[in-house]
């Protein structure tokens, strides 16, 4: 019985160690083109946008994760977001920030976004703003989203428009040998004075 059980526990263990060498071979042939990264204080520090009668608190970094995953795979191929020692080819560091103005009702939504080749150069800053008309009280969720869209994809259209990044994240043999961990993210070079200012 005894050795029955010890010829199980080899087994199960040598198919263990062999589906997680499966899994990461899976992972690394497809690595995805772009990781997307976005601070966690922004997942778990909620920001108050302000009114005379009503204040509204939200979490910036869901919405704009959403957005950015599904506007950035639109523009540029398989997008994932950073997680663990994952890598990619390019990885794009978002800095969402978001003012509401009660005199006017008006949304304004800011993304500001770091782009690093997949060895940790930095590439360029691409800021996006957009303002959306709108209240605090029952479509206060949607004008956010609708205001970080519109800011993301005028962060797009800028990247777009950048014929070193464009050259970048086309040169395939590059991509090929270079790719950025998420563990790596922190020590990347930032513009240390623009993220101390305010809005």
């Amino acid at each position: 019985m005894k050795k029955h059980i010890n010829k199980w526990l080899v087994v199960s263990g040598l198919l263990l160690s062999l589906s997680a060498w499966a899994q990461g071979a899976a992972n690394t042939g497809t690595r995805p083109d772009i990781l997307v990264y976005i601070q966690p204080v922004e997942f778990t520090n909620p920001i108050k946008l302000w009114h005379p009668y009503s204040d509204y608190w939200f979490y910036q970094g869901p919405p704009v994760e959403n957005i950015a995953v599904d506007k950035l795979g639109k523009a540029y191929g398989k997008v994932e977001v950073c997680d663990a020692n994952q890598s990619g080819h390019a990885l794009v560091w978002l800095q969402p920030k978001m003012f509401y103005n009660p005199q006017v009702q008006q949304f304004y939504g800011k993304v500001t976004a770091e782009v690093y080749t997949g060895m940790g150069k930095h590439i360029g800053t691409y800021v996006g703003e957009a303002n959306v008309r709108g209240t605090l009280g029952m479509q206060a969720e949607s004008r956010i989203k609708q205001s970080y869209a519109l800011a993301i994809d005028h962060v797009i259209s800028k990247m777009k428009a950048d014929n070193t990044l464009q050259t970048q994240l086309g040169d395939n043999t590059n991509q090929a040998a270079e790719t950025t961990p998420c563990s790596m993210v922190t020590l990347l070079p930032t513009n240390a004075l623009r993220r101390a200012l305010p809005f």
